[in-house]
């Protein structure tokens, strides 16, 4: 394994000192260390940070470093194809990808898929790449490697990293907030007061996993929630789509901080088409909870007014159990589309499980009920 610090002089002493990008759960560590003692940016999404790397480029002539997990390739490629390609603009940047999914480890559905295709995609989107060795001494020949060619080539140039490559590195706890609720807590107060015809999209990462496990708890059915395990950002949209066609029933999207940063203009699209069954839910933790804690840039955002701007009808908050039962009582009366922020602490239970159901159950078993 390689220690994140030695690895971070490594890049340094080869000019690569400027990283933006979207945390990821295989790069935690490295992202964690550069985000307390380097120039970090963390960005909305990761065509953002491309196109924030390019900014960069041209006004220093220096190579940043892009990271991201492989499932934000996917929104990183309009950029990477339409203004990093040699056909275009011919951008250098090193794109630090973590590797979820490897062939022949075990990982979660979504994960398994993206992760056949890394390689080939890099191949097809013409960007050279390179496994990262597990040994600084190896890993300090790839960095040469990728800037010699990213200075010869003005190309990206792509480190694929895989799971367990960097030593555990603990950031410091600057981020950490004082709220009276966990995500859970939360759940656990607002999930029995939904109806029966209710229906959740719950976002990626922990939340859909506690929502599951809470369900499991309560001896519930889990054909209520759609758990997107996938698709970071997306479930306000899927949430819109069944509320625009369900507007019998309630629809609630369970969302994160992160998650809504990362496409922000669905609120946009909702506040137009203002659905009155649409109920959005955001659990402000402030921080990209499943992939390490990096800080999201919701201490900046005033989720009120920005729900307010895009035409939602109804905006609450809830910073305590009592304010959270109160309020949802009143989202769930509201005509929609309205939003509860509920602003929690970030951190979820170490034996947290994982959903024994498939994705492809997940969908009919929610379809079915939708039928009713």
């Amino acid at each position: 394994m390689i220690n994140c610090k030695e690895f971070y002089e490594a890049l340094k002493e080869n000019d690569l000192t400027f990283f933006t990008g979207v945390p990821d759960s295989l790069l935690k560590d490295f992202s964690g260390y550069i985000n307390n003692n380097a120039t970090n940016i963390i960005a909305a999404n990761e065509g953002n940070a491309v196109a924030l790397a390019l900014g960069y480029h041209l006004s220093t002539n220096k190579i940043p470093t892009v990271y991201m997990q492989n499932s934000g390739l996917g929104n990183a490629i309009n950029p990477l194809v339409s203004l990093a390609h040699k056909e275009v603009y011919s951008i250098p940047m090193l794109l630090f990808i973590g590797w979820r999914g490897e062939p022949g480890k075990k990982d979660e559905p979504q994960h398994i898929a993206k992760g056949k295709i890394t390689l080939s995609l890099l191949k097809t989107l013409g960007i050279k790449y390179e496994i990262l060795p597990e040994n600084l001494e190896d890993a300090n020949i790839t960095i040469k490697n990728s800037v010699s060619y990213m200075k010869k080539k003005n190309l990206p140039y792509a480190i694929v990293v895989k799971k367990g490559t960097f030593e555990e590195y603990k950031p410091d706890n600057a981020f950490d907030k004082n709220f009276e609720l966990t995500r859970e807590d939360a759940l656990k107060i607002i999930v029995p007061i939904l109806d029966k015809k209710d229906a959740v999209v719950s976002t990626t990462g922990k939340l859909s996993r506690e929502l599951f496990e809470l369900r499991e708890s309560r001896n519930e059915s889990h054909n209520k929630d759609f758990l997107t395990v996938g698709g970071m950002g997306h479930a306000s949209s899927i949430a819109l789509g069944i509320a625009l066609q369900k507007s019998d029933r309630n629809i609630y999207c369970f969302d994160g901080d992160g998650a809504l940063i990362m496409h922000m203009g669905a609120l946009s699209t909702i506040g137009m088409l203002k659905p009155k069954n649409f109920k959005h839910v955001i659990f402000n933790n402030f921080v990209h909870d499943s992939v390490g804690g990096q800080p999201t840039a919701a201490s900046f955002i005033d989720f009120k007014k920005l729900a307010k701007s895009n035409g939602y009808n109804k905006v609450f908050l809830a910073k305590n159990s009592k304010q959270l039962e109160k309020k949802f009582k009143k989202l769930k009366k509201s005509e929609g589309p309205s939003l509860l922020v509920i602003n929690i602490n970030k951190g979820s239970r170490s034996n947290l499980g994982r959903p024994n159901k498939s994705p492809v159950e997940n969908k009919e078993d929610l379809m079915e009920f939708l039928k009713e």
